[in-house]
């Protein structure tokens, strides 16, 4: 009786995980790692031009914003908020519109600061071997500049995978909301809080792994 009744709480977080949690945090991550790349691109941009100014002022605030608000006020803005002015979104695009935005916050500061971690030299010998700033940037720059941002953006997105169990608070039936689900109906907090947390930890322990893996490959061809 408690071997099934095990099984019965792990298939719907279960099912949550693969429908919803880590398909939110994938495409959260790529969504929010294309807006820190272009943060990043536009807040180390040298030109002086005042729509250059104006881009950087946008994006300095939108990274003041985005940390220095709580990410569950973010969602609750986005969801419960915006209909108000008469914008109403899917739980799932709002779960995503939340944690793109700050992923895209986080990961511009670890992208912008990784590009300036590549020694001004490497820059030159693109230009002494004819190659444009931007063949310089895509060929030379950005290969090292992802090595070095590798460890800490692996890291955003474990952490990513984790928080998304606040989009239970938007009614997305992920993992944590599947365990909500089962432990108000049973009652047994402790047993499906605790079967729920194993998951994550599961699913966190293999993208350790994958982490691992992509480091060392990195590390070998750069």
């Amino acid at each position: 009786m408690l071997v099934s009744n095990y099984i019965e709480a792990f298939l719907p977080m279960i099912k949550g995980a693969i429908l919803y949690t880590i398909p939110l945090s994938i495409i959260s991550f790529i969504c929010g790692i294309a807006i820190g790349v272009i943060v990043a691109l536009i807040r180390i941009n040298h030109s002086k031009n005042p729509l250059s100014n104006l881009a950087k002022a946008i994006c300095q605030f939108y990274i003041s914003i985005i940390r220095g608000t709580p990410l569950l006020v973010q969602l609750f803005i986005i969801f419960y908020g915006l209909p108000n002015i008469g914008i109403t979104l899917d739980p799932f695009i709002s779960a995503i519109i939340a944690f793109s935005l700050s992923i895209g916050a986080y990961s511009s500061e670890t992208i912008r600061a990784s590009i300036l971690a590549v020694p001004k030299g490497q820059w030159e010998a693109g230009w002494s071997i004819g190659l444009t700033n931007s063949d310089t940037f895509i060929k030379i720059i950005a290969p090292q500049a992802l090595k070095i941002a590798l460890p800490t953006l692996s890291n955003t997105f474990i952490a990513l995978v984790k928080d998304t169990s606040l989009a239970s608070v938007v009614l997305v039936a992920e993992l944590f909301r599947q365990a909500q689900t089962i432990a108000s109906q049973n009652y047994e907090f402790l047993r499906v809080y605790s079967q729920a947390a194993l998951i994550y930890w599961i699913i966190c322990i293999g993208l350790g792994y994958l982490q691992t893996h992509l480091e060392a490959k990195f590390s070998k061809h750069l």
